[in-house]
């Protein structure tokens, strides 16, 4: 049976693999990037390393990553994902080539409502052809699934791609 250490390896992992595939496949579409749960801050470092020219918009709920990686205040938004993401998509104005999704936790099923939540708050916010990329399943999005990186085992993490209009 893996450890905590196994499991947590295995997700950054998987995480960091579908990040830099989607750096790739993305690169000719536009829009910001959106990052909902910054925790330590590690993921947004690395997004910012990936997608240099780009606005990175943060919805954590209670800050607490490393200062160098806490985004600014016109690109963070703070608090309870259901009071913040309804009202977004007008500070944000263009539809995201990029959504990531790192809001698990050791409470599955609090993890379940709220990924079913997040499946139908999510398609206003994704660009036509842009990609939705979680550590949860999203299976109350309208989003097709897209084949991972071949690194990354089947449900260590989720991809899914906007079909509207694509």
């Amino acid at each position: 049976m893996p450890s905590r250490l196994d499991y947590f390896i295995r997700r950054v992992s998987a995480q960091r693999a579908c990040l830099n595939a989607a750096a790739r496949d993305l690169a000719a579409l536009p829009g910001p990037v959106l990052e909902f749960g910054l925790g330590n801050g590690r993921t947004f470092d690395h997004l910012r390393s990936l997608f240099p020219d780009r606005e990175i918009y943060v919805f954590e709920r209670d800050v607490a990553a490393h200062p160098d990686c806490i985004p600014d205040a016109d690109h963070l938004f703070e608090g309870d994902f259901s009071d913040t993401v309804p009202a977004a998509r007008v500070r944000i104005g263009a539809s995201a080539a990029l959504i990531h999704g790192d809001f698990g936790s050791a409470n599955l099923e609090r993890d379940a409502r709220l990924a079913a939540w997040m499946g139908t708050i999510l398609p206003p916010f994704s660009a036509p052809g842009g990609l939705i990329i979680t550590d949860r399943a999203l299976v109350t999005a309208p989003f097709e699934a897209v084949h991972l990186p071949d690194d990354v085992e089947e449900g260590a993490y989720f991809m899914y791609r906007n079909p509207a209009s694509a």
